[in-house]
């Protein structure tokens, strides 16, 4: 049997890096995220292509001390269990009312070793811990502190595939997006189950929920139920907010 490649954090940034110049070629639209013939969205992919071109390395978000941590509200979806809310999820209630304890984030796709990982599991990979600032496309701003998985680890851990170009992530209240592989592997973009010190609270999205620090807050999605590596742009529709917020 033929041995599979993979793809390690090097490589990874290697292969999208050199992807780049796919995305500024015409008719590239299964790799660069469409415009939905709207002038905005032209704008922001041509926002997105002009500073991953301009601007490929992996620089870091600011970091603060703990004594700049701020009150932090919770917006959006802040319970899927609650059965009044259109974005109520049964099997999040069930797991909620066991105190996650079932709870699996499954990754799949474009990888090597398909699974599921326990909060346990994703707990044994070594912790990174960040004070940053969150920044919400509703015009406010709070500074928290994360603790969790780097992204990288688990994605290494599940062995990327080379064609792989995007991480999609899905999400019990049932939002969908998508990063590349330079956001996925930067070394700031953590799976979080842990928030100024304590396990994530539900309104904050328990109990593990993406952050991307190079990016806008909504970006950063609550309530993770699976993870899918792919080869091409998987569309969403038009959700009405850009694909691509970098900060």
């Amino acid at each position: 049997m033929k041995k599979r490649d993979i793809i390690t954090r090097r490589k990874a940034l290697a292969v999208s890096t050199s992807a780049l110049g796919a995305l500024l070629l015409p008719g590239c639209s299964k790799t660069s995220p469409p415009t939905y013939g709207s002038l905005l969205r032209m704008g922001d992919a041509l926002t997105y292509n002009a500073q991953r071109t301009l601007l490929p390395g992996q620089s870091l978000a600011k970091e603060y001390s703990f004594a700049d941590i701020s009150s932090f509200p919770a917006t959006g979806t802040i319970n899927p269990a609650d059965s009044s809310k259109e974005y109520y999820s049964e099997e999040y209630e069930r797991l909620r009312s066991g105190l996650f304890a079932n709870w699996r984030l499954s990754v799949e796709g474009s990888v090597a070793r398909a699974g599921q990982y326990s909060l346990q599991d994703l707990q044994r990979f070594a912790a990174r811990t960040q004070i940053t600032r969150h920044t919400c496309e509703e015009g406010w701003t709070a500074i928290g502190e994360w603790t969790g998985a780097p992204l990288s680890s688990v994605l290494e851990h599940a062995g990327i595939l080379p064609g792989a170009r995007f991480i999609n992530f899905y999400s019990y209240d049932g939002w969908e997006d998508s990063i590349d592989m330079l956001d996925a592997f930067h070394p700031q973009t953590i799976l979080a189950y842990g928030m100024n010190g304590k396990a994530l609270s539900v309104p904050h999205g328990a109990p593990v929920r993406l952050r991307v620090e190079k990016q806008i807050g909504y970006k950063s999605m609550k309530y993770l139920q699976r993870i899918v590596v792919t080869d091409e742009f998987v569309d969403p529709g038009d959700t009405g907010w850009a694909w691509y917020v970098g900060i």
